[in-house]
């Protein structure tokens, strides 16, 4: 248990904490910032996604930095950022702060792939995440953020970032899920 993996472990700790925050009805008031009031809780679990969502950048940096990279981090580092990216999209439908549909279509489009990764090690063949992919988390992320802090401070100046970078999220996770498919396609041409 190394150093990268430990954070990545603290990644999907921080999970439940997350909901916990963003789902439970405290009483804590709200916080006014920039003309826009935000629940406390709100802004505490926002606070914590945003934490979580380093320590990917984190535990990665790590990994490669001092050759830490093992065979559990391969397993525990995706599935904490699909644990962490769908708990909080989720949220956002519940909150109504997010269209259920968008959410769909990101939550479906990482099932999709982490089936046609399972396939490929099946396969023997191992796949990276492309340049696509990691834009497409970083525009999910920057959303998601956005939209869990009610959009401030960007609606004090009349900017829907929250809306703006979902949607631009989506269509980065359609065309990245068509190109890893469509330049995997061999995994089921191959496979027996």
């Amino acid at each position: 248990m190394n150093l990268p993996n430990k954070i990545t472990i603290s990644r999907i700790i921080l999970i439940p904490i997350f909901l916990i925050f963003m789902l439970v009805p405290f009483n804590f008031g709200e916080i006014d910032i920039i003309n826009e009031s935000i629940p406390v809780s709100h802004f505490i679990g926002a606070l914590i996604f945003i934490l979580a969502s380093t320590t990917d950048w984190i535990d990665g940096h790590l990994a490669r930095k001092h050759n830490l990279v093992t065979n559990l981090g391969k397993f525990l580092d995706p599935l904490a950022d699909k644990l962490l990216v769908s708990a909080a999209l989720i949220v956002l439908v519940e909150l109504q702060l997010a269209p259920s549909w968008m959410v769909i279509v990101i939550i479906s489009r990482e099932f999709a792939v982490t089936g046609l990764r399972l396939v490929a090690a099946g396969e023997g063949v191992v796949m990276a995440a492309g340049q696509m992919g990691k834009l497409k988390t970083v525009f999910q992320i920057i959303a998601i953020s956005a939209l869990l802090l009610h959009n401030v401070p960007f609606t004090g100046f009349g900017i829907p970032l929250g809306d703006i970078t979902l949607w631009i999220a989506v269509i980065l996770t359609i065309i990245s899920g068509w190109d890893y498919f469509a330049k995997n396609m061999h995994v089921f041409k191959n496979s027996k």
